[in-house]
C-alpha cells in the first residue's frame, strides 16, 4: 500500500489526481464527482430561481429571461465557486492524511527490520528499561547546563557589543554606560569628576545601587536573625501564597460566570479579606488559626534564640536546638547574602575583572572586593575598580542616619568657627583711616542717612533691621514633617561648600600674595576641611536608603581608554538581572485573564425567531452590595431560562483544610 501512495504533491495541476490545486483526489476510488456537482448545483440553483419566482412581482419577471440567462448565470456561479472552495478543501485534507499515513507505515517497517536503525529518543529509552530504570535527569541538566553557559557567553559579548557601540555613537561617557533602562531606578547616587593628581587624563566614578528588600529573587536575613522571626517569615509567605491562590481561583470563577473581573482595588481588598482565615492576633491561645502551621508550645520554645547558643546550654536532644538545626540545614539565614556573593565574583571573573583582594565579612553581611590590594592611589594604576556589598535593615540604617546627622552637625561647626576666626582676621587687618569695603562706607554714612533720610520718612535704620538672609544662599523653606524624617541636607552642605570657597578668598584678599605663618596656618585649615567635607559629600545619605542590599562601586579610568568602566558596565548589569527581580507593578501584574473578547452580539443567528438576551454582566461591587442588602438594579435583561449549571457540586477545599486534616 504505502508504495501506491505518493510521496509528495509536488505537482499543480487542475485534474491531475491529489495535484496541487487539483478538484480530483485519489481517496475518490473512481466516483463520479463532475456528476454529485452538477447534481447538487442545479438544485440550489432551481431553489434560487424557485425563490426569485416567488419574490418578484409579475411585471418584473416578464422583463426577465427565467429560464434561461438567469438559471445559466445562478448555474454557472454556484458550481464554479462551489467546486473550487470545496475540492480544495477536500484535496488539502485528503494530502495531509496521506502524508501521515505513509509515516505510520515507513515507521513501523523500519521498526520490524533486523538492523540498526536510528530511532526516536523515547522509544529507545523504553527498550533499553523503561522511564523508570533509565533516569535522563542527569543528562538533561549537563544538556540545559551547556545551553546556559553558551547563552551567558554570547549575551556577555552582546553587551560588550552595545556598550561600545553606544559609547562610540554618544562620544562621552555618563550614567546610562552602567545601568541600562530596566535598572535604572535603583541608583541612588552616580558621580563623575576628575582625578584631583590627574584632571585631564583620569576620571573617578562613583556609582550606588540599592537593592530593596522587595525585589531581592533569594531574601537577605541579619546573621544575628532570632530562628523565631526567620519561622514567622516563612509562615507569613506561605500565607500570602495561599491567599493569592484562593483569589486567583475565586476571579477565575467571576469569569466562568460571566462576570467582570476584580480591579486592582477590589483584588487588594478580597486578599485582605481572606487573611483572618489563616491567622489571627490571638497571641495566647494555642487553638488560634496562627498557630495552624506551627504549634504555639513550639514557638514558645524558640522565642529569642539566635544564631548560637551558650555551650552551657547546648542540649542536641532539646527541642530547640532540634528546631534551629532544622532551620539552619535548610540555609535560610545564609541563603540570599551567599547567593549575591557567589553571583557578584563569578561574574567578575567570567568577565575578566579579577581582583586581588576580598574581605568578607559574614557576620556583618559585609564583602568588600578590590582588583589590587594596596591602597595607596599614588602607587595604584589608573585602571582600577572597588566594590562594596552591604546589607542593611532598618536598625541599621536608624544608627546610621544617627551618626551622619551628628557629623554634618560637626561639619557645620567646624566650618562657621573657621569662618568667624577668618572674618576677625580681616576685620583687624583693615585699616582705620581708609575705606577697605562696604561696610566701611556703610558706617561712616550711618549717622547722615538717620538724621536726613529716616527722621523723614520714619522708616527703622537698617543696622536695626532682622538679619534673615545670610548673604550666601537664598532663604530656605521650612521643613515638612515628612522632609524632617529625610533630610537631604542639599542647602546645608551648598552653604558650607560657598562658605568655603568664601573664605578662601577672603584670606587671599587679606594677605594679597604674602604668606606669613599666620596665612599659612588659615589656608592648611582650609585645606583640610574642603578635601574631609568633600569626601564626606561623597558618602551617600543614609536617608536616601531603604532595607536592602547596597552596592556601593569606586572606579578609576582612564578617560581615552574606559577599560574598567565598560567593563564594570557588563558586570553591574549582569549582578542586577541575576540577584534583583526588579521593579513591579502589582496593576500590570494583576491582568492574568481578559475579557476583552466577550460580546453581547456573539450569539447572532439569521432565524426568525426571537435571540434570547445575553446574561447581564454584572460586577464585582454590585454582587457585594446585594449581598449586603443594597437594592438592585432594575434595569436588567430578561433572564435567560433553561440555563445549564455545569459548576461542580462540591466545594472545593482551601489549601487550609488539608492541612487541618493533617
Amino acid at each position: 500500500m504505502a508504495g501506491e501512495l505518493p510521496k509528495s504533491p509536488n505537482i499543480f495541476h487542475p485534474t491531475k489526481p491529489s495535484a496541487v490545486g487539483s478538484r480530483n483526489s485519489l481517496a475518490q476510488e473512481g466516483r463520479a464527482q463532475n456528476e454529485e456537482f452538477k447534481r447538487l448545483v442545479e438544485e440550489e440553483a432551481d431553489k434560487v430561481l424557485k425563490e426569485i419566482k416567488l419574490k418578484l412581482p409579475k411585471e418584473v419577471l416578464e422583463e426577465l429571461d427565467v429560464t434561461g440567462g438567469i438559471k445559466q448565470k445562478l448555474y454557472n456561479y454556484f458550481n464554479q465557486n462551489y467546486q473550487n472552495m470545496f475540492n480544495r478543501y477536500i484535496v488539502t485534507t485528503e494530502d495531509e492524511m496521506v502524508k501521515k499515513i505513509r509515516n505510520l507505515v515507513d515507521k513501523e517497517e523500519l521498526k520490524a527490520l533486523a538492523r540498526y536503525t536510528p530511532k526516536e529518543i523515547s522509544e529507545l529509552l523504553d527498550q533499553v528499561g523503561g522511564a523508570e530504570r533509565f533516569n535522563t535527569g542527569e543528562v538533561e541538566k549537563s544538556i540545559v547546563n551547556i545551553y546556559g553557559h553558551l547563552q551567558g557567553h554570547v549575551q556577555r559579548g552582546m553587551n560588550d557589543l552595545e556598550n561600545e557601540t553606544n559609547a562610540l555613537l554618544r562620544q562621552k561617557t555618563d550614567v546610562g554606560a552602567f545601568i541600562r533602562g530596566e535598572n535604572a531606578y535603583s541608583v541612588i547616587k552616580c558621580s563623575f569628576k576628575d582625578h584631583p593628581v590627574k584632571p585631564k587624563t583620569v576620571s573617578n566614578v562613583k556609582l550606588s545601587v540599592n537593592i530593596l528588600d522587595s525585589e531581592l529573587i533569594s531574601p537577605i536575613f541579619q546573621y544575628q536573625a532570632t530562628v523565631e522571626n526567620l519561622i514567622k517569615d516563612q509562615i507569613s509567605k506561605t500565607i500570602i501564597d495561599l491567599v493569592d491562590r484562593e483569589v486567583e481561583h475565586f476571579q477565575s470563577q467571576l469569569v466562568d460566570e460571566g462576570k467582570e473581573e476584580l480591579s486592582d482595588g477590589e483584588l487588594m481588598f478580597e486578599k485582605m479579606k481572606r487573611i483572618p482565615n489563616y491567622t489571627d492576633d490571638e497571641k495566647d491561645d494555642e487553638k488560634s488559626r496562627r498557630y495552624t502551621f506551627l504549634a504555639k508550645t513550639l514557638i514558645d520554645k524558640i522565642e529569642g534564640l539566635r544564631a548560637e547558643i551558650d555551650q552551657s546550654e547546648f542540649d542536641s536532644l532539646n527541642v530547640r536546638e532540634n528546631l534551629k538545626s532544622i532551620v539552619d540545614i535548610e540555609n535560610i539565614r545564609n541563603r540570599g547574602f551567599n547567593t549575591a556573593i557567589n553571583s557578584l565574583t563569578s561574574i567578575l571573573d567570567t568577565s575578566k575583572m579579577g581582583y586581588q583582594y576580598i574581605e568578607n565579612l559574614k557576620n556583618a553581611r559585609e564583602v568588600v572586593l578590590r582588583e589590587y590590594e594596596d591602597t595607596d592611589p599614588v602607587q595604584l594604576p589608573d585602571e582600577r575598580y572597588q566594590i562594596t556589598l552591604k546589607y542593611y535593615d532598618y536598625a541599621q540604617l536608624l544608627r546610621e542616619r544617627e551618626a551622619y546627622d551628628k557629623q554634618m552637625e560637626a561639619y557645620k561647626n567646624e566650618i562657621v568657627h573657621l569662618w568667624d576666626v577668618t572674618e576677625t582676621v580681616y576685620q583687624g587687618s583693615k585699616s582705620f583711616f581708609k575705606v577697605n569695603d562696604f561696610d566701611d562706607i556703610a558706617r561712616k554714612a550711618k549717622n547722615k542717612i538717620k538724621r536726613h533720610i529716616k527722621s523723614v520718612t520714619g522708616d527703622t535704620l537698617y543696622e536695626d533691621m532682622e538679619k534673615t538672609w545670610n548673604e550666601i544662599l537664598h532663604i530656605k523653606a521650612g521643613d515638612t514633617d515628612v522632609e524632617k524624617l529625610n533630610q537631604t541636607y542639599v542647602h546645608e552642605k551648598s552653604l558650607l561648600e560657598k562658605m568655603i570657597r568664601m573664605t578662601k578668598e577672603k584670606v587671599q584678599k587679606i594677605y594679597g600674595f604674602q604668606n606669613p605663618k599666620m596665612r599659612v596656618m588659615l589656608d592648611e585649615r582650609i585645606q583640610f576641611l574642603e578635601n574631609s567635607f568633600e569626601e564626606f559629600e561623597y558618602k551617600i545619605n543614609p536617608y536616601h536608603i531603604q532595607p536592602g542590599l547596597i552596592l556601593d562601586v569606586d572606579i578609576t579610568s582612564i578617560k581615552r581608554k574606559k577599560f574598567t568602566l565598560s567593563g564594570m558596565a557588563n558586570v553591574l548589569n549582569e549582578f542586577l538581572h541575576g540577584v534583583s527581580k526588579g521593579f513591579q507593578d502589582a496593576a500590570f501584574a494583576s491582568f492574568s485573564r481578559r475579557r476583552s473578547t466577550v460580546r453581547t452580539d456573539i450569539t447572532q443567528s439569521f432565524s426568525d425567531e426571537v435571540r434570547a438576551e445575553a446574561p447581564e454582566q454584572v460586577s464585582y461591587s454590585a454582587s457585594l452590595m446585594a449581598e449586603a442588602g443594597a437594592p438592585k438594579s432594575s434595569g436588567g435583561g430578561a433572564k435567560v431560562k433553561n440555563k445549564a449549571d455545569v459548576t461542580p457540586s462540591k466545594k472545593k477545599k482551601s489549601d487550609l483544610d488539608d492541612l487541618k486534616e493533617l
